[in-house]
């Protein structure tokens, strides 16, 4: 696997045993992005997909919206003292024409595999205009019990969580509950990025019609991932946050928490799941 996992040395113990094992670890390294050569944010990750990682960033925080805004997406050398390169910081260059925002000391973030966006200067500074307003509109329908079926699917899928146990995963269904596209990274917040980023770079966006299944729970910064890429449903299998709830419901997002079982709460956008009763 590469990068995406690493052997390390462990003493386990079992019943009180102590023996020497080796143990597979995922990966976590940061990778810079850079936009025109401009140091933008420094994000904790597997490594992996870093150009669709670097793409679906930059959809999130408004700057691309489509794959001919991209003129080349390269890994940068001379990161080091030595001039090596360590596959650890990735260029985006857009397209001549293409707005380049202002890299400020505002919009210079460190992002945690943990907490996502971190440093923004303001709710209002994270609230970017997404370039597909229509998501209210979208006519996307899902059954509850086929939306249930979602997370063992997903999990099924997981090949390098079977080998570690230790990351998240995103994964993009269709209404009929076919898996589109699955990413896994040591932040879900990437792994959604990945998902979103290889959309823009196949010619996908909007993602109209589909459904974003993720690890763990949802937060604000998922939501308006899930809004910018044109989204319709994002279901989680743990809690949404309130202002997850907020921005879902602002902006025309079908939000689902606790996706357990046949269990799950729909905070906002419930006319796209259909329960027994509909039938």
């Amino acid at each position: 696997m590469g990068r995406v996992t690493e052997r390390r040395r462990v003493i386990r113990i079992r019943n009180g045993v102590a023996g020497v094992r080796p143990d597979t670890l995922v990966a976590e390294e940061p990778l810079e992005i850079r936009l025109n050569g401009r140091p933008l944010a420094v994000t904790m990750r597997t490594p992996g997909d870093d150009f669709a990682l670097a793409a679906g960033f930059l959809v999130s925080e408004g700057v691309l919206g489509a794959a001919d805004e991209v003129r080349s997406i390269v890994y940068c050398a001379g990161a080091t003292e030595d001039g090596s390169n360590t596959y650890n910081v990735v260029d985006v260059q857009l397209a001549p024409g293409v707005p380049v925002p202002d890299v400020s000391l505002e919009r210079n973030v460190y992002t945690s595999s943990s907490c996502g966006l971190c440093g923004k200067a303001s709710l209002d500074a994270v609230r970017t205009a997404t370039r597909f307003p229509g998501l209210a509109g979208d006519p996307v329908r899902i059954g509850a019990g086929l939306l249930s079926e979602l997370p063992d699917r997903l999990r099924g899928a997981q090949k390098v969580f079977d080998t570690t146990g230790g990351l998240h995963a995103a994964g993009l269904f269709s209404p009929d509950g076919e898996l589109l596209d699955l990413r896994e990274d040591v932040g879900r917040h990437n792994a959604v990025d990945k998902i979103v980023g290889r959309a823009l770079r196949e010619g996908l966006l909007p993602l109209a019609g589909t459904v974003l299944l993720v690890s763990g729970r949802a937060s604000f910064e998922l939501a308006q991932k899930a809004v910018m890429a044109g989204i319709p449903v994002l279901a989680a299998v743990s809690a949404p946050s309130s202002l997850a709830v907020d921005l879902a419901a602002e902006s025309g997002l079908t939000l689902v928490g606790f996706l357990r079982g046949a269990s799950m709460n729909v905070y906002a956008g419930e006319q796209r799941i259909r329960t027994e009763a509909d039938a």
